[in-house]
């Protein structure tokens, strides 16, 4: 299998799918959904002192992104400009 490598400042992002079911139980079909803003850190590209690893779930920017296949998964080539937020856990206070 070939392995996808960003080069220069970008980030590779395993989309993560959103739930399909309100909180009021109405389930949302596909042609409705809209494309996920956050991922999972798959590469790294050539970037100084990042503050992702690969592993980490992280917000990016809604329009950002060159979207494709690898594998049967969905991936989205991000600028690491454009990532807004790493998700992190916490225990609760």
């Amino acid at each position: 299998m070939k392995e996808l490598q960003p080069l220069h400042e970008y980030v590779l992002l395993e989309l993560v799918e959103m739930e399909a079911k309100t909180s009021g139980g109405i389930i949302i079909p596909d042609t409705a959904k809209e494309k996920p803003q956050y991922g999972k850190v798959v590469a790294l590209g050539n970037i100084e002192k990042p503050s992702v690893a690969i592993g980490d779930f992280v917000y990016f920017k809604k329009y950002s992104g060159s979207e494709v296949e690898n594998g049967g998964k969905s991936l989205l080539f991000v600028p690491y400009a454009d990532l807004l937020a790493k998700i992190v856990e916490t225990d609760k206070i």
